[in-house]
């Protein structure tokens, strides 16, 4: 799950991270009034959507004085900003962080990761705050230092200091960037973090050690501990269907194809988008109904795939293990009462009771085009949409 920087900032603040004092705020009214709060000769106007590269959409803006505050905060707001990360259609913004300007020194990068290979978490440094770290990971990988935290022990005082002098943090400011790390390290744990990125820290005129922007994710699957968290979800930031999808417990990603997908298994499903797209078709979405779906659960993965106008025809690739064929079957006859099949449906079953599942869906009248293996199943459903 992702949240806004501002709610980002505010969780980090619990642990003793500094950052700017700022205010989220709806209209160019409330933004006047919190810059006149916050009163610096300065002030950031910041669009926040579920994205990066905001700056350079020109999400980002310097405000010299509240007229300003009020000129950028009617442009942004309302705004569609087209980012790399948010593609083509872009995202409406509908909120705005109105923070205090900093007398920024030098900015650098801090970010961590769940590392999977050595089972703990990664915290990565850069000099090179303020740019995508992926342009800096292709270009300059050199320039990124990384400490592996042992989970046992923590975030350890000499690895955060490593890093502070690798990166070139000026010594009298060091220790203040271990207790930084540190504390960043503690959210991360305590919160169950899947990512926690600070883009840019930076050294202010006045000696301190600061989180100038802050991004983190949260493991979906931890959820159930963190109420505090979970009320931070912004739906407006996140695609209709896949909110729907997660009423349900349905794994679900829309894409830009136009070959809906059910599939029950993620290792399955994305052997299907790879056989799809083998045979020059292109998939919709990721769809996994898991391994003990029940009938109304396949019922609303299929009326979300067919609520998505992009989808000209309907691939079900099931192996049935504790995922049984007829329930399948069931819900894709349940969903076509409910809601009726208008584009081609084809449907490769295998496993447990898969022939009950086949003597369901033949004698359901639907118009269903049965496979026998997956090439099979691909090769019709791209013949089909073309």
């Amino acid at each position: 799950m992702n949240i806004h920087e501002y709610q980002a900032k505010e969780v980090l603040k619990q642990y003793g991270v500094v950052v700017p004092q700022g205010k989220v705020v709806f209209s160019p009214e409330e933004a006047v009034k919190a810059a006149e709060e916050i009163g610096t000769d300065v002030t950031v106007v910041k669009a926040q959507i579920h994205a990066g590269g905001r700056g350079k959409a020109g999400g980002v803006k310097l405000a010299k004085s509240l007229d300003e505050v009020r000129t950028y905060a009617e442009e942004i707001l309302g705004k569609t900003l087209v980012t790399h990360q948010t593609g083509p259609e872009g995202q409406e913004v509908k909120r705005l962080l109105i923070e205090q300007g900093c007398d920024i020194k030098k900015e650098y990068y801090i970010g961590m990761v769940v590392d999977r290979s050595s089972g703990g978490v990664a915290m990565m440094a850069s000099a090179e705050g303020g740019t995508e770290i992926e342009e800096v990971a292709a270009k300059t990988p050199e320039k990124i230092f990384t400490e592996v935290i042992d989970p046992v022990t923590g975030l350890l005082p000499f690895q955060a200091r490593k890093l502070a002098f690798a990166i070139g943090i000026p010594k009298p400011l060091v220790n203040k960037a271990v207790k930084f790390m540190i504390a960043l390290y503690n959210a991360f744990v305590e919160k169950d973090c899947s990512l926690a990125e600070i883009n840019p820290l930076v050294v202010t005129g006045d000696g301190d050690v600061m989180a100038l922007d802050a991004k983190l994710n949260f493991d979906d699957n931890a959820l159930f501990r963190h109420a505090d968290i979970a009320e931070l979800r912004d739906l407006d930031e996140e695609d209709p269907k896949e909110v729907e999808a997660s009423k349900y417990d349905l794994s679900y990603i829309s894409l830009d194809g136009n070959i809906g997908c059910m599939v029950n298994g993620a290792g399955l499903a994305m052997a299907t988008m790879d056989i799809i797209k083998h045979h020059g078709g292109e998939p919709a979405n990721f769809l996994d109904v898991g391994g003990g779906a029940t009938t109304e659960k396949v019922t609303e993965a299929f009326k979300i795939i067919l609520a998505d106008e992009k989808v000209k025809g309907i691939l079900i690739n099931i192996f049935g293990g504790i995922m049984k064929c007829d329930v399948i079957a069931n819900g894709v006859v349940e969903a076509a009462k409910q809601i009726g099949i208008d584009r081609p449906l084809v449907v490769r079953l295998e496993g447990t009771n898969v022939d009950l599942g086949k003597e369901i869906l033949a004698k359901s009248g639907l118009n269903i085009t049965p496979a026998t293996s997956m090439d099979d199943a691909a090769e019709k459903i791209v013949a089909a949409v073309q």
